[in-house]
């Protein structure tokens, strides 16, 4: 019994849906200290150090559940209507991404963006909870090995500062659906997107 906790703690620290979760809780917090920024003066400075987070820990965040997550849950799941929902999510919080890449604060609609991705990511965080979760640990979908891969992936982007090129490892990706996702947020997008590379 006694040697049973520290195993289950193992595999809590490397479950995918866990990681994710916590990935979720971080970024909801920062949009909050935002909402707080908001009503202050002479907060510029602050403001955009914790958009440049908040991109940053959403970019490489979208990414790994683009790479490694959704792949083998869309595999593992009947449900291609919700998958394929969170797919054109994560295209448009990519979209505000990038125009917030390319704003600094004080520029028109710079706040107003902000908060409406922060509202963006509270909507899609939802359904990910509700639904797309449920769904994955009902299908047995290995959450504790898609976690391992998830945190080594996590460490790599980091590293380099947010999103970058596929890893070469191409047996945790869809290459075609990444190609879908491109063109989404192309089609939407109306400016460049200031140095933020997605997969791609």
């Amino acid at each position: 019994m006694p040697k049973a906790k520290p195993k289950t703690a193992r595999k809590s620290a490397h479950d995918a849906i866990a990681l994710l979760t916590e990935d979720h809780r971080k970024v909801k917090k920062m949009f909050k200290d935002f909402e707080k920024l908001k009503k202050g003066e002479g907060n510029d400075g602050a403001k955009a150090a914790l958009v440049d987070r908040i991109c940053t820990e959403l970019t490489v965040h979208v990414q790994v559940e683009e790479e490694i997550f959704y792949p083998a849950v869309r595999a593992a799941i009947d449900d291609n209507d919700l998958m394929d929902e969170a797919d054109v999510e994560h295209a448009g919080a990519k979209d505000l991404i990038a125009q917030l890449a390319a704003m600094k604060p004080g520029d028109d609609h710079y706040d107003a963006k902000v908060t409406v991705l922060g509202e963006y990511i509270e909507h899609h965080v939802k359904e990910e909870h509700d639904e797309l979760f449920p769904q994955a640990r009902k299908a047995r979908v290995d959450t504790g090995g898609l976690g391992a891969q998830i945190l080594q992936r996590k460490q790599e982007l980091q590293q380099r500062g947010g999103a970058s090129a596929p890893p070469k490892n191409a047996s945790v990706y869809s290459r075609g659906r990444r190609k879908q996702l491109t063109d989404a947020g192309n089609d939407r997008d109306t400016g460049s997107h200031a140095g933020l590379q997605f997969a791609g």
